[in-house]
Protein backbone atom coordinates (compact mmCIF):
# COMPACT_ATOMS: atom_id res chain seq x y z
CA UNK A 1 0.00 0.00 0.00
CA UNK A 2 1.00 3.41 -0.48
CA UNK A 3 1.28 6.56 1.53
CA UNK A 4 -0.81 9.39 0.84
CA UNK A 5 -0.82 13.12 1.78
CA UNK A 6 -3.70 14.88 2.63
CA UNK A 7 -5.63 18.35 3.62
CA UNK A 8 -8.92 19.01 5.04
CA UNK A 9 -11.43 20.53 7.27
CA UNK A 10 -13.09 18.87 10.25
CA UNK A 11 -16.90 19.52 11.47
CA UNK A 12 -15.31 23.11 12.76
CA UNK A 13 -14.39 23.93 9.43
CA UNK A 14 -10.50 23.93 11.00
CA UNK A 15 -7.74 23.05 8.44
CA UNK A 16 -6.44 19.45 8.83
CA UNK A 17 -3.44 17.63 7.26
CA UNK A 18 -1.41 15.00 7.53
CA UNK A 19 -0.55 11.08 5.50
CA UNK A 20 -2.44 8.06 5.70
CA UNK A 21 -1.22 4.43 4.05
CA UNK A 22 -4.09 3.13 1.70
CA UNK A 23 -4.70 0.82 -0.98
CA UNK A 24 -5.87 4.11 -3.34
CA UNK A 25 -7.12 7.69 -3.63
CA UNK A 26 -10.45 6.30 -2.63
CA UNK A 27 -9.94 4.60 0.31
CA UNK A 28 -8.02 7.80 1.95
CA UNK A 29 -11.03 9.98 1.13
CA UNK A 30 -13.21 7.23 2.59
CA UNK A 31 -11.18 6.98 5.53
CA UNK A 32 -10.96 10.72 6.09
CA UNK A 33 -14.98 11.09 6.09
CA UNK A 34 -15.22 8.05 8.47
CA UNK A 35 -12.77 10.44 10.74
CA UNK A 36 -15.33 13.29 9.71
CA UNK A 37 -12.73 15.46 7.41
CA UNK A 38 -13.81 16.37 4.05
CA UNK A 39 -10.58 16.24 1.81
CA UNK A 40 -9.48 19.54 -0.25
CA UNK A 41 -6.59 17.93 -1.28
CA UNK A 42 -5.40 14.52 -1.43
CA UNK A 43 -1.21 13.15 -3.16
CA UNK A 44 0.58 10.26 -3.50
CA UNK A 45 4.20 11.18 -1.12
CA UNK A 46 7.19 10.92 -2.61
CA UNK A 47 9.83 8.13 -1.71
CA UNK A 48 12.35 8.74 1.09
CA UNK A 49 15.48 7.85 -0.60
CA UNK A 50 17.06 7.39 2.49
CA UNK A 51 14.37 5.77 4.29
CA UNK A 52 16.49 2.84 5.46
CA UNK A 53 19.44 4.39 6.46
CA UNK A 54 18.94 4.21 9.68
CA UNK A 55 21.32 6.78 11.34
CA UNK A 56 19.96 9.65 8.80
CA UNK A 57 16.27 8.92 10.28
CA UNK A 58 14.70 10.87 13.28
CA UNK A 59 14.99 9.67 16.82
CA UNK A 60 12.37 8.88 18.72
CA UNK A 61 12.71 11.09 22.46
CA UNK A 62 11.09 10.51 25.50
CA UNK A 63 8.33 13.34 24.91
CA UNK A 64 7.38 11.55 22.00
CA UNK A 65 6.52 8.54 24.02
CA UNK A 66 4.54 10.20 26.78
CA UNK A 67 2.58 12.61 24.25
CA UNK A 68 1.61 9.03 22.47
CA UNK A 69 0.11 7.86 26.01
CA UNK A 70 -1.51 10.89 27.08
CA UNK A 71 -3.15 11.44 23.31
CA UNK A 72 -3.78 7.69 23.23
CA UNK A 73 -5.63 7.50 26.79
CA UNK A 74 -8.11 10.13 25.60
CA UNK A 75 -8.72 8.69 22.50
CA UNK A 76 -9.79 5.41 24.45
CA UNK A 77 -11.65 7.23 27.12
CA UNK A 78 -13.54 8.82 24.40
CA UNK A 79 -14.39 5.41 23.30
CA UNK A 80 -12.86 5.05 20.46
CA UNK A 81 -11.57 1.92 19.30
CA UNK A 82 -7.76 1.12 19.68
CA UNK A 83 -6.97 0.27 15.60
CA UNK A 84 -9.14 3.58 15.22
CA UNK A 85 -6.55 5.60 17.52
CA UNK A 86 -3.75 4.10 16.24
CA UNK A 87 -4.68 5.10 12.69
CA UNK A 88 -5.70 8.56 14.28
CA UNK A 89 -1.94 8.88 16.12
CA UNK A 90 0.08 7.29 12.67
CA UNK A 91 -1.77 9.93 10.69
CA UNK A 92 -1.03 12.84 12.39
CA UNK A 93 2.86 11.55 14.00
CA UNK A 94 5.31 14.19 12.62
CA UNK A 95 8.19 11.87 13.61
CA UNK A 96 9.08 9.60 10.72
CA UNK A 97 11.21 6.94 13.06
CA UNK A 98 7.92 6.52 15.72
CA UNK A 99 5.00 7.29 12.41
CA UNK A 100 6.59 3.47 11.19
CA UNK A 101 6.70 1.92 14.40
CA UNK A 102 2.81 3.18 15.29
CA UNK A 103 1.95 1.02 11.91
CA UNK A 104 3.94 -1.81 12.47
CA UNK A 105 2.04 -1.64 16.35
CA UNK A 106 -1.16 -1.09 14.63
CA UNK A 107 -0.78 -3.93 12.23
CA UNK A 108 0.29 -6.66 14.60
CA UNK A 109 -2.62 -5.05 16.49
CA UNK A 110 -5.03 -5.68 13.46
CA UNK A 111 -3.16 -8.98 13.32
CA UNK A 112 -4.75 -10.23 15.96
CA UNK A 113 -1.90 -9.42 19.26
CA UNK A 114 -2.85 -7.11 22.05
CA UNK A 115 -1.71 -4.09 22.63
CA UNK A 116 1.68 -5.16 24.40
CA UNK A 117 2.61 -8.17 22.67
CA UNK A 118 3.02 -5.44 19.83
CA UNK A 119 4.68 -2.81 22.02
CA UNK A 120 7.61 -5.54 22.92
CA UNK A 121 8.81 -5.23 19.42
CA UNK A 122 10.11 -2.14 20.12
CA UNK A 123 12.18 -2.97 23.59
CA UNK A 124 14.41 0.18 22.80
CA UNK A 125 11.18 3.03 23.45
CA UNK A 126 9.12 0.54 25.45
CA UNK A 127 10.49 -0.98 28.17
CA UNK A 128 9.43 -3.63 30.60
CA UNK A 129 7.63 -1.07 32.75
CA UNK A 130 5.31 0.50 29.61
CA UNK A 131 4.97 -3.13 28.28
CA UNK A 132 3.46 -4.95 31.93
CA UNK A 133 1.54 -2.10 32.48
CA UNK A 134 -0.21 -1.97 28.95
CA UNK A 135 -0.66 -5.76 29.58
CA UNK A 136 -2.40 -4.83 33.40
CA UNK A 137 -4.63 -2.42 31.57
CA UNK A 138 -5.83 -4.49 28.84
CA UNK A 139 -6.22 -7.14 31.28
CA UNK A 140 -8.38 -4.88 33.79
CA UNK A 141 -9.93 -2.88 31.14
CA UNK A 142 -8.53 0.44 32.37
CA UNK A 143 -5.84 0.81 29.72
CA UNK A 144 -6.97 4.57 29.64
CA UNK A 145 -6.25 5.45 32.94
CA UNK A 146 -2.98 3.15 32.96
CA UNK A 147 -1.98 5.34 29.57
CA UNK A 148 -2.47 8.82 31.79
CA UNK A 149 -0.41 6.95 35.10
CA UNK A 150 2.15 6.03 32.46
CA UNK A 151 2.33 9.22 30.72
CA UNK A 152 2.37 10.95 34.46
CA UNK A 153 4.93 8.69 35.51
CA UNK A 154 6.97 9.61 32.48
CA UNK A 155 6.84 13.19 32.74
CA UNK A 156 8.42 12.96 36.33
CA UNK A 157 10.92 10.71 35.81
CA UNK A 158 12.40 13.13 32.74
CA UNK A 159 11.68 15.88 35.08
CA UNK A 160 14.36 13.93 37.72
CA UNK A 161 16.57 13.18 35.00
CA UNK A 162 17.48 16.18 33.63
CA UNK A 163 17.59 17.45 37.28
CA UNK A 164 21.02 15.65 37.60
CA UNK A 165 22.08 16.24 34.52
CA UNK A 166 21.46 20.17 34.86
CA UNK A 167 23.22 19.60 38.56
CA UNK A 168 26.36 18.16 36.95
CA UNK A 169 26.38 20.38 33.64
CA UNK A 170 27.84 23.56 34.98
CA UNK A 171 30.70 21.65 37.13
CA UNK A 172 31.53 19.55 33.50
CA UNK A 173 31.85 21.76 31.25
CA UNK A 174 33.42 24.44 33.79
CA UNK A 175 36.20 21.57 34.21
CA UNK A 176 36.66 21.45 30.74
CA UNK A 177 37.46 25.01 30.01
CA UNK A 178 39.79 24.93 32.79
CA UNK A 179 41.69 21.92 31.77
CA UNK A 180 41.09 23.24 27.95
CA UNK A 181 42.99 27.24 28.81
CA UNK A 182 45.51 25.30 31.31
CA UNK A 183 46.84 23.82 28.52
CA UNK A 184 46.70 26.41 26.08
CA UNK A 185 48.66 28.85 29.16
CA UNK A 186 51.39 25.62 29.69
CA UNK A 187 51.97 25.08 25.90
CA UNK A 188 51.90 28.66 24.21
CA UNK A 189 52.17 31.36 26.91
CA UNK A 190 54.86 29.81 29.63
CA UNK A 191 57.40 29.52 26.86
CA UNK A 192 57.46 32.83 25.86
CA UNK A 193 58.27 33.89 29.82
CA UNK A 194 60.93 30.97 29.89
CA UNK A 195 62.73 32.78 27.02
CA UNK A 196 62.37 36.47 28.72
CA UNK A 197 63.54 35.15 31.95
CA UNK A 198 66.42 33.25 30.47
CA UNK A 199 67.20 36.71 28.82
CA UNK A 200 67.01 38.21 32.36
CA UNK A 201 69.88 36.05 33.65
CA UNK A 202 69.46 34.81 37.41
CA UNK A 203 67.76 31.73 39.23
CA UNK A 204 63.93 32.13 38.68
CA UNK A 205 62.25 31.69 42.34
CA UNK A 206 60.86 27.96 43.12
CA UNK A 207 57.21 28.54 42.22
CA UNK A 208 58.31 30.03 38.60
CA UNK A 209 60.55 26.84 37.75
CA UNK A 210 57.92 23.81 38.88
CA UNK A 211 55.38 25.96 36.51
CA UNK A 212 58.05 25.88 33.49
CA UNK A 213 59.13 22.23 34.15
CA UNK A 214 55.43 21.64 33.63
CA UNK A 215 55.25 23.29 30.94
CA UNK A 216 58.22 21.43 29.01
CA UNK A 217 56.42 18.48 30.18
CA UNK A 218 53.04 19.44 28.52
CA UNK A 219 54.84 20.90 25.26
CA UNK A 220 57.30 17.56 24.88
CA UNK A 221 54.87 15.07 26.08
CA UNK A 222 51.43 16.04 24.61
CA UNK A 223 51.14 13.20 22.21
CA UNK A 224 51.78 10.85 25.13
CA UNK A 225 48.94 12.83 27.57
CA UNK A 226 46.61 12.63 25.16
CA UNK A 227 47.06 8.85 23.86
CA UNK A 228 47.82 8.06 28.26
CA UNK A 229 44.39 9.86 28.38
CA UNK A 230 42.54 7.72 25.50
CA UNK A 231 43.91 4.07 26.95
CA UNK A 232 42.85 5.54 30.26
CA UNK A 233 39.14 6.51 29.77
CA UNK A 234 38.83 3.18 27.26
CA UNK A 235 40.13 0.71 29.98
CA UNK A 236 37.86 2.69 32.51
CA UNK A 237 34.88 2.11 30.52
CA UNK A 238 35.74 -1.82 29.39
CA UNK A 239 36.25 -2.01 33.37
CA UNK A 240 32.80 -0.71 34.02
CA UNK A 241 31.53 -2.43 31.18
CA UNK A 242 32.42 -5.81 33.75
CA UNK A 243 30.13 -6.66 36.62
CA UNK A 244 32.63 -6.15 38.82
CA UNK A 245 33.01 -2.88 37.48
CA UNK A 246 29.98 -1.51 37.90
CA UNK A 247 29.56 -3.00 41.35
CA UNK A 248 32.36 -0.86 42.49
CA UNK A 249 31.59 2.33 40.51
CA UNK A 250 28.01 1.95 41.74
CA UNK A 251 28.87 1.97 45.07
CA UNK A 252 31.35 4.43 45.09
CA UNK A 253 29.08 6.78 43.83
CA UNK A 254 26.70 6.60 46.98
CA UNK A 255 29.60 6.77 49.24
CA UNK A 256 30.55 10.39 47.39
CA UNK A 257 29.97 13.42 49.67
CA UNK A 258 26.72 15.29 48.72
CA UNK A 259 27.00 13.93 45.59
CA UNK A 260 26.72 10.59 46.46
CA UNK A 261 23.22 11.64 48.83
CA UNK A 262 21.85 13.17 45.59
CA UNK A 263 22.06 9.85 43.81
CA UNK A 264 20.96 7.99 46.90
CA UNK A 265 17.66 10.26 47.18
CA UNK A 266 17.39 9.95 43.26
CA UNK A 267 17.46 5.87 43.51
CA UNK A 268 14.73 5.95 45.96
CA UNK A 269 12.25 8.97 44.66
CA UNK A 270 12.69 6.33 40.97
CA UNK A 271 11.77 3.15 43.10
CA UNK A 272 9.06 4.52 44.88
CA UNK A 273 7.44 6.00 41.76
CA UNK A 274 7.85 3.06 39.91
CA UNK A 275 6.89 0.86 42.23
CA UNK A 276 4.10 2.44 43.09
CA UNK A 277 3.15 3.06 39.55
CA UNK A 278 3.02 -0.53 38.95
CA UNK A 279 1.17 -2.01 41.94
CA UNK A 280 -1.66 0.64 41.32
CA UNK A 281 -1.79 -0.52 37.79
CA UNK A 282 -2.59 -4.40 39.00
CA UNK A 283 1.01 -5.76 38.33
CA UNK A 284 1.99 -8.45 40.73
CA UNK A 285 4.57 -7.34 43.63
CA UNK A 286 7.14 -9.75 42.35
CA UNK A 287 6.93 -9.08 38.96
CA UNK A 288 7.17 -5.23 39.55
CA UNK A 289 10.02 -5.59 41.48
CA UNK A 290 11.96 -7.69 38.67
CA UNK A 291 11.03 -4.71 36.36
CA UNK A 292 11.72 -1.64 39.27
CA UNK A 293 15.07 -3.71 39.66
CA UNK A 294 15.88 -3.93 36.33
CA UNK A 295 15.32 -0.12 35.73
CA UNK A 296 17.42 0.62 39.04
CA UNK A 297 20.29 2.24 36.86
CA UNK A 298 22.54 1.58 39.83
CA UNK A 299 24.10 -1.78 40.92
CA UNK A 300 24.40 -1.19 44.74
CA UNK A 301 19.95 -0.49 44.44
CA UNK A 302 19.40 -3.19 42.15
CA UNK A 303 21.07 -6.04 44.02
CA UNK A 304 18.99 -4.40 47.53
CA UNK A 305 15.65 -4.99 45.22
CA UNK A 306 16.44 -8.22 44.09
CA UNK A 307 17.48 -9.34 47.75
CA UNK A 308 13.69 -7.74 48.70
CA UNK A 309 11.92 -10.02 46.13
CA UNK A 310 13.62 -13.12 47.17
CA UNK A 311 12.57 -11.96 50.54
CA UNK A 312 9.22 -11.42 49.75
CA UNK A 313 9.09 -14.26 47.91
CA UNK A 314 10.30 -16.51 50.92
CA UNK A 315 7.24 -14.95 52.95
CA UNK A 316 9.20 -11.67 54.36
CA UNK A 317 7.66 -8.26 54.05
CA UNK A 318 8.88 -5.84 51.86
CA UNK A 319 10.19 -3.56 54.63
CA UNK A 320 12.88 -5.59 56.18
CA UNK A 321 15.08 -6.88 53.29
CA UNK A 322 15.14 -3.20 52.66
CA UNK A 323 16.44 -2.20 56.13
CA UNK A 324 18.96 -4.74 55.62
CA UNK A 325 20.31 -3.35 52.25
CA UNK A 326 21.56 -0.02 53.98
CA UNK A 327 20.73 1.83 50.70
CA UNK A 328 17.04 3.12 51.58
CA UNK A 329 16.69 5.55 54.63
CA UNK A 330 14.90 4.02 57.87
CA UNK A 331 12.01 6.53 57.27
CA UNK A 332 11.15 5.09 53.72
CA UNK A 333 11.20 1.59 55.06
CA UNK A 334 9.03 2.36 58.43
CA UNK A 335 6.39 4.19 55.83
CA UNK A 336 6.89 1.24 53.77
CA UNK A 337 5.72 -1.44 56.47
CA UNK A 338 2.98 0.73 57.86
CA UNK A 339 1.72 0.83 53.79
CA UNK A 340 2.10 -2.74 54.28
CA UNK A 341 0.35 -3.27 57.59
CA UNK A 342 -2.77 -0.76 55.95
CA UNK A 343 -2.86 -2.78 52.74
CA UNK A 344 -2.29 0.78 50.99
CA UNK A 345 1.27 0.22 50.23
CA UNK A 346 1.18 1.48 46.65
CA UNK A 347 -0.39 5.12 47.49
CA UNK A 348 2.52 4.97 50.50
CA UNK A 349 5.17 4.32 47.86
CA UNK A 350 3.18 7.52 45.53
CA UNK A 351 3.54 9.61 49.01
CA UNK A 352 7.53 8.95 49.62
CA UNK A 353 8.01 9.29 45.88
CA UNK A 354 6.42 12.94 46.51
CA UNK A 355 8.23 13.99 48.90
CA UNK A 356 11.65 12.53 47.89
CA UNK A 357 11.05 14.29 44.32
CA UNK A 358 10.61 17.33 46.57
CA UNK A 359 14.39 16.52 48.43
CA UNK A 360 16.11 15.55 44.97
CA UNK A 361 14.89 19.55 44.38
CA UNK A 362 16.42 21.15 47.64
CA UNK A 363 19.35 18.72 47.21
CA UNK A 364 19.88 19.78 43.80
CA UNK A 365 19.85 23.32 44.42
CA UNK A 366 22.43 22.35 47.62
CA UNK A 367 24.59 20.78 44.90
CA UNK A 368 24.93 23.92 42.54
CA UNK A 369 24.80 26.74 45.47
CA UNK A 370 28.38 24.47 46.76
CA UNK A 371 30.14 23.89 43.47
CA UNK A 372 29.60 27.01 42.53
CA UNK A 373 31.98 28.61 44.46
CA UNK A 374 34.49 25.66 44.67
CA UNK A 375 35.02 26.10 40.98
CA UNK A 376 35.63 29.63 41.54
CA UNK A 377 38.11 28.84 44.11
CA UNK A 378 39.77 26.10 41.56
CA UNK A 379 39.45 28.29 38.54
CA UNK A 380 40.87 31.10 40.52
CA UNK A 381 43.77 29.25 42.71
CA UNK A 382 44.74 27.41 39.13
CA UNK A 383 44.46 30.33 37.13
CA UNK A 384 45.78 33.15 39.36
CA UNK A 385 48.48 30.68 40.80
CA UNK A 386 50.24 30.11 37.30
CA UNK A 387 49.62 33.76 36.73
CA UNK A 388 51.69 34.92 39.88
CA UNK A 389 54.47 32.09 38.99
CA UNK A 390 55.33 33.91 36.33
CA UNK A 391 55.42 37.34 37.27
CA UNK A 392 57.72 36.57 40.96
CA UNK A 393 61.13 37.32 38.71
CA UNK A 394 59.52 40.05 37.54
CA UNK A 395 58.82 41.46 40.65
CA UNK A 396 62.08 39.86 42.39
CA UNK A 397 64.12 42.12 39.65
CA UNK A 398 61.59 45.51 40.16
CA UNK A 399 62.79 44.70 44.12
CA UNK A 400 66.66 44.55 43.07
CA UNK A 401 66.52 47.58 40.78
Amino acid sequence: MAVYQWVGTNRKNETRKGEMEAANERAVRSNLMRLRITPSKIKKKPKDLFENVSWLQPIVKEKDIILFARQFSTMIDAGLPIIQCLEILYTQQGNKTFKRMIKEIKEKVEGGATMAEALKRFPKHFDDLFVNMIAAGEAGGILDAILRRLAAYMEKAAKLKAQVKGAMTYPIVTLIIAVAVLGVILVFVIPVFEEMFADFGGELPIPTQIVVAASEIVKSKIVYIIIGIIILGFTARKFYATEKGQDVADDLLLKIPVFGELLRKVAVAKFTRTMGTMLASGVAILEALDIVAKTAGNRTVEKAIYDVRSGIAEGRTMADPLQESGVFPAMVCQMISVGESTGALDAMLEKIADFYDEEVDQAVDNLTALIEPFMLVFLGVMIGGLVVAMYLPIFKMAGAM
